[in-house]
């Protein structure tokens, strides 16, 4: 679907250029994840509440996410990815300038800044696999999550609590800088569109991905991960300030633990994808293990570090092979819509597990939601192991290119 042209960079202009714009807003987004939870404690400390601005925040990934993808496949992803960046860029200046309004409010914002995130999500698959070549996509999506876990996690966090400490809306005001610097980073990327002869009907990236065995199995795991994930990030703002003790910079700081290992999982996942066999099913099987140390015997900062480093690890090493694998394994035409479909399950999960983990920890105490958390993932992981270590997700042994799996439908 798109073409573009390369010039003698060892993986391309363009791709540097989507890269590096992708690392500068994922800096915004990094201010944006710390910034927005503690504006929501500042208005209110009942859990249920505040898991309502994540409720809000990612319910768009429930509803628009098949559209987003009929829109990548059909139209030119540069210009959709920067009509997006824009658009999220005077979101975060409304945000700014109303930052004390009612929380209601912040919900409104929370998802409509969500449903401008959908297109840059569904464009990337694309782009990323029209920029490099197939043997070069798992180091491509490497540091493309690690740059993107520097940003986000590392130094974002730290930074929008710190602003937050110093002025309310100031992280807001530098996230929306964040996304006019990334527009004008993608603008300089040259791209040609082939328009589709039909025009791409949403629901059949969902139809192609369920009769696929293999990425059926990797959305079950994945969206179990995310519903998990989502259930202990609604309320973690509170988790830290109560159980930990952490100051608004504190949080921050706390936040940038995380991206320690999603730093180091995607420099090294694809030597470790090429090398051992079972890399993804030890992902699998240690993501539980570290949740629930850090649920039963972390207690300050540091263990709980620790603990996150590990399972930040193990997520990237994850996603860094389902994305390779998905982008070889999906027809070009439809790699938009697919990945929308993907994308439409395990982070439309989202919304549910963040109002499922408010309302657990308003019930039972906001330990609850990781031991709920750390059963579910345990069950789902091993029941999908099997079918796991079928699949061409490590390439160890293997050709450079790897085979589908049996299941595989065109549709």
């Amino acid at each position: 679907m798109f073409s573009l042209c390369r010039i003698r960079c060892p993986m391309g202009r363009n791709w540097y250029l989507l890269w590096s714009g992708s690392a500068v807003s994922a800096l915004g987004d990094g201010l944006f994840l710390a910034a927005l939870p503690l504006l929501a404690a500042t208005l209110t400390q009942d859990p249920k509440l505040i898991a309502g601005v994540s409720f809000f925040g990612t319910l768009p990934w429930l509803l628009v996410s098949l559209s987003a993808g009929a829109a990548a496949d059909r139209y030119d992803g540069r210009r959709l990815l920067l009509a997006a960046l824009w658009v999220q860029c005077a979101l975060m200046a409304v945000l700014a300038a109303f930052h004390n309004a009612h929380i209601a409010f912040l919900y409104g914002m929370a998802f409509l800044i969500g449903t401008a995130e959908t297109v840059p999500r569904a464009v990337g698959q694309p782009l990323i696999k029209a920029t490099v070549e197939n043997h070069l996509l798992e180091r491509a999506n490497g540091r493309l999550f690690a740059s993107q876990s520097t940003a986000l996690q590392f130094l974002g966090p730290p930074l929008g609590g710190l602003l937050f400490a110093v002025a309310v809306p100031a992280p807001f005001w530098v996230n929306a800088l964040t996304f006019a610097i990334a527009a004008a980073l993608v603008t300089k990327m040259r791209t040609s569109h082939d328009k589709p002869p039909v025009r791409p009907k949403a629901r059949e990236g969902l139809r192609w991905l369920l009769n696929h065995k293999a990425l059926r199995t990797i959305t079950v795991v994945s969206a179990t991960t995310n519903l998990c994930i989502a259930m202990t990030m609604a309320t973690l703002v509170l988790f830290a300030q109560q159980r930990l003790g952490l100051t608004n910079a504190g949080f921050g700081a706390f936040l940038a633990t995380l991206a320690c290992g999603g730093v180091a999982g995607g420099l090294f996942a694809e030597r470790l994808i090429s090398r051992y066999r079972y890399t993804i099913s030890a992902t699998v099987v240690l993501i539980p293990l570290m949740w629930l140390g850090i649920a039963t015997v972390a207690h300050d900062l540091v263990t709980v570090a620790v603990f996150a480093v590990v399972s930040s690890f193990c997520t990237a090493v994850w996603g860094v092979a389902t994305a390779s694998f998905r982008q070889r394994t999906v027809p070009t035409e439809l790699l938009g819509r697919v990945s929308s479909a993907q994308t439409l399950i395990t982070w439309g999960v989202q919304p549910v597990g963040a109002l499922l983990g408010g309302l657990t920890a308003d019930w039972f105490g906001l330990l609850a939601p990781w031991y709920v958390a750390i059963t579910l993932r345990t069950v789902v992981g091993v029941l999908s192991l099997r079918s796991l270590q079928r699949t061409a997700l490590s390439t160890a042994g293997g050709s450079e290119h790897p085979v589908p799996p049996t299941g595989l439908s065109a549709g």
